[in-house]
């Protein structure tokens, strides 16, 4: 190995060391005879004279001997001189003189390997190593396919937050309990499910009605018609003791159901009654036939008025929370308000007081707005799928909201300002809208079916829709806020007083 060092050529510094006359020998030699350097010198560039020489560009170093090469590595691109250094070791494969002359340790590259390098070759601009950048794309990157969805991109740009910065609260987005409802009623124009202030449910499955108690969950069969009956409408007083029940037949029955006794039957109607409300001792009954009329529970001749205002079905009733007017929807896409009867039991007007009629399919979702009495909130059917905002005390529409789906129930919130609405295909989903904004502040899933029918409980925390797909399911969208202190609780609290309490003695 030591022979290998003396045939090595002389070193340039030691061929200018010779020829220095100045300088003596700087060489030492070892035990096998080689020369070994033992103190580098630097001649001064200043004594360089020669053309092809590089100029001077350093300091001025004592001595003689060889000159220093000083790299700037911010000038140099380490990345593109591997790439080039690794194309030159690339060799034919059937140039036998290069294997023949290769060493052991170089790495033979594959024929996948090579045309890997040739892949790359032609994406990356390397013709001109002084402007070229590796890894830089000939090309701009391809666009995204044309149906292609950031998943990431919701995080940032969600434009129906569950949280606000002035009402921030947790929605549970799925049911609290889920009970079973066979046999109920595919109808859109009826309403078989209602809870009362005594935290009673009912709900009416195929020809039987239930009651069903939220607070111990016990459940009672209260009526099975005979084959062919069943009943269209459900509707509680406002102590919750007293049960209507509208027929097939254009009867209403009257039902004590902490007796299960029936206490009264009463006529009116000649084709079903599919929506009820309740004023006091006065209750309002819409039917088939496209007359409402309104019940005096006090008289004998309990028929005390009749209102002809819809030319099909009535299948929406509502009274407002100060009891001073009617609403009325009907699958002639109509809205109609009523006022009051007087004391005597007629009624004031002959006519409706408001006729509106911007819906473009059958409105049977209506609801009062608790703190604006004169605020009517209605939605429209599969042709309309429109939320809808009246004030009352002169006609005018005040907002009308497109949900895209078709709206079949309606009902506001006595905690917050929102209400919640109750839609069909294609989502089946409720939907929780921030008022009078009208943002979405939640949507509940898990129908598979459309919703038939929305109820609030008593302290107005949860709610209960009834489906097609046979299910009721229990919701807690409404829970109050635990920050909040208030001295009263809305199940203490006493429902509103009806304009006719004064004449009951």
């Amino acid at each position: 190995m030591d022979a290998g060092f003396t045939k090595r050529p002389v070193p340039r510094w030691k061929k200018k060391l010779e020829s220095s006359e100045a300088n003596s020998s700087l060489n030492d030699t070892n035990l096998s005879g080689t020369s070994v350097v033992t103190k580098m010198p630097c001649k001064s560039w200043d004594a360089k004279k020669k053309k092809n020489q590089t100029p001077n560009k350093g300091p001025k170093t004592r001595g003689g001997g060889g000159d220093r090469f000083i790299p700037n590595r911010g000038s140099t691109n380490f990345a593109l001189g591997h790439y080039l250094l690794k194309q030159d070791q690339v060799k034919p494969e059937n140039d036998e003189e290069n294997e023949g002359t290769s060493n052991a340790n170089d790495d033979k590259p594959t024929p996948a390997k090579l045309e890997h390098r040739k892949l790359i070759s032609v994406a990356m601009q390397v013709a001109d190593s002084k402007t070229t950048k590796i890894l830089s794309y000939q090309n701009k990157a391809p666009p995204a396919p044309e149906f292609h969805v950031n998943p990431l991109k919701v995080v940032y740009t969600t434009k129906t937050p569950l949280f606000t910065k002035s009402d921030s609260r947790y929605i549970p987005t799925t049911s609290e309990r889920i009970l079973d409802a066979p046999n109920i009623i595919n109808d859109f124009y009826l309403n078989l499910l209602d809870w009362s202030t005594d935290n009673i449910v009912t709900v009416a499955l195929g020809s039987c009605v239930y009651l069903w108690n939220a607070g111990t969950g016990s459940i009672q069969e209260l009526i099975e018609y005979e084959e062919g009956g069943h009943a269209c409408a459900l509707s509680w007083t406002q102590d919750g003791q007293i049960l209507a029940i509208g027929k097939t037949s254009g009867i209403i029955e009257l039902w004590d159901c902490a007796e299960l006794k029936r206490l009264r039957v009463m006529d009116g109607h000649s084709a079903r009654v599919g929506s009820l409300a309740w004023n006091s001792y006065l209750v309002s009954s819409g039917s088939l036939d496209g007359s409402i009329v309104h019940h005096d529970l006090r008289s004998r001749d309990h028929k005390v008025a009749t209102l002809n205002g819809h030319t099909q079905e009535v299948c929406g009733l509502k009274w407002s929370t100060d009891y001073k007017y009617l609403a009325s929807g009907g699958s002639d896409n109509l809205v109609n308000v009523w006022t009051a009867v007087n004391e005597g039991g007629v009624s004031t007007a002959n006519a409706p007081l408001h006729v509106l009629n911007q819906h473009q399919a059958a409105v049977r979702a209506l609801d009062w707005c608790p703190w604006q009495p004169n605020v009517l909130a209605s939605g429209g059917g599969t042709a309309d799928r429109c939320i809808k905002f009246w004030n009352v005390s002169n006609g005018s529409l005040l907002n009308s909201v497109d949900t895209k789906s078709q709206v079949c129930d309606l009902l506001w919130s006595r905690t917050y300002k929102e209400l919640i609405s109750a839609h069909g295909i294609p989502n089946n989903q409720l939907t929780i809208w921030k008022y009078p904004s009208m943002v979405k502040q939640a949507e509940l899933t898990g129908h598979t079916s459309r919703v038939l029918k929305l109820a609030l409980s008593p302290d107005g925390s949860n709610v209960m829709s009834a489906g097609v797909d046979e299910t009721l399911r229990l919701w807690n969208c409404f829970a109050p806020d635990p920050r909040t202190t208030k001295k009263s609780s809305s199940l203490t609290k006493k429902p509103n007083q009806s304009a006719f309490r004064q004449t009951i003695r």
